[in-house]
């Protein structure tokens, strides 16, 4: 397979462990939105936690990504088939797919070929949606210092396409009829010590400890545990959504 940009796989298995799920209504809403549910494909699957919502509403979900360690620690369903490949080029068949998903993801393609083999897969009236996820709301002092982490301390290491998740997808090309759908927030109830594994499966996080030689996290960590209380005391952490939602007709 032609090599792309990994960022993930190194850690797969923390990645795989400490991310958000997202809420069930939004993929009852991606349902109501397709014409029919026979297949759904999950692209840039990573943990395969979108992949598995997918699988309570159509009777076969396709979870791909490129990364082989990635799909190794992801979920299993009976009707989810996972399979390593480029989003480019997924090997599904022309016009098969009811609903396309692309959680977290979009960001990382190569955005004219991803929407070409998106054009050829979907049946025509078929749905995509993308979404992503960027500031963590917890409590306000919290809340300011993993913005001054996300920016300041690990902010220079961020993969440049990261940025695009960052400004919340707004520009990014989407060829598609645009839907209107409504707002969702992805919600996790985490102690500090989840919360921290959720810090280390971040690109920018790992891409500091290659290059310094240690882990940003340890000052961090004391910073946290001063405003958290109890560590072992689980939070509710909010993640708002980002959506970009649309219909191609062939």
């Amino acid at each position: 397979m032609p090599s792309f940009e990994d960022n993930f796989s190194n850690h797969a298995a923390t990645y795989a462990r400490y991310r958000p799920s997202y809420p069930e209504v939004l993929f009852e809403r991606l349902r109501e939105a397709t014409q029919a549910c026979e297949l759904a494909w999950d692209c840039g699957c990573g943990n395969g936690q979108s992949a598995v919502a997918l699988a309570r509403h159509f009777a076969r979900v396709i979870a791909s990504d490129a990364s082989e360690r990635q799909i190794l620690h992801a979920r299993r369903h009976r009707r989810v088939h996972y399979r390593v490949a480029l989003a480019e080029a997924s090997g599904i068949p022309r016009s098969s797919v009811d609903l396309i998903i692309v959680s977290q993801s979009l960001h990382w393609f190569d955005l004219p070929r991803f929407y070409r083999e998106v054009k050829t897969v979907l049946k025509s009236g078929g749905v995509i949606a993308a979404w992503c996820y960027d500031s963590t709301r917890i409590e306000p002092s919290i809340d300011q210092l993993l913005t001054r982490y996300g920016r300041t301390t690990v902010g220079p290491f961020w993969p440049s396409a990261a940025r695009l998740a960052q400004k919340h997808y707004r520009g990014i090309p989407f060829p598609f009829k645009e839907l209107n759908f409504p707002s969702f927030t992805a919600e996790a109830f985490w102690d500090l010590s989840e919360l921290l594994g959720y810090l280390t499966s971040w690109s920018a996080t790992q891409h500091f400890i290659r290059r310094k030689g240690y882990s940003p996290l340890d000052e961090l960590k004391g910073e946290l545990s001063a405003v958290w209380g109890d560590p072992s005391s689980p939070r509710r952490i909010q993640w708002p959504l980002f959506l970009l939602v649309g219909r191609h007709w062939s």
